[in-house]
């Protein structure tokens, strides 16, 4: 077995940004993404978020690459809330992409603690932009120069 601390904030949002996670659907949604990561041996440490979008601080092994493991919460996650609610509940659906941070160890209980309060970040206007904002679905980091 390989050791490893590997750390990473990831961020999401409904389809077309919609107001979708409501607190009914958020008492479902974030037991459900726990259950499936503990599945695939990965670790949610924080989830949190608002109506549109999610923010998740996880731990995921070498072994699953990062797009594979956002490709099964997002899929799996919208096809159960869809057969759940779906006699009373418009159709559930996440947007394409998603974005992601590395964080080092020392920046895990800061990170936890920002996903966690989530709801009182955008409240208050303390939101990280740079956290919350994606224009781009392939957005690379920005170069300090070119050449």
């Amino acid at each position: 077995m390989a050791l490893w601390r590997l750390y990473y904030h990831l961020v999401w949002g409904t389809k077309q940004r919609q107001p979708l996670i409501n607190p009914e659907i958020e008492t479902v949604l974030y037991p459900y993404l726990l259950g499936k990561a503990d599945g695939i041996d990965s670790i949610i440490h924080a989830i949190g978020g608002i109506e549109d979008h999610i923010h998740l601080v996880v731990s995921i092994p070498p072994a699953l690459s990062i797009s594979d493991f956002v490709k099964t919460l997002k899929g799996s996650s919208a096809y159960h809330l869809n057969h759940r609610f779906a006699t009373y509940y418009p159709q559930f659906g996440w947007q394409e992409g998603y974005g992601v941070f590395s964080l080092g160890g020392k920046q895990l209980e800061q990170a936890v603690t920002y996903v966690e309060n989530q709801k009182v970040h955008h409240l208050n206007g303390s939101a990280i932009k740079s956290l919350e904002d994606s224009n781009h679905l392939d957005d690379a980091p920005s170069r300090w120069f070119s050449g």
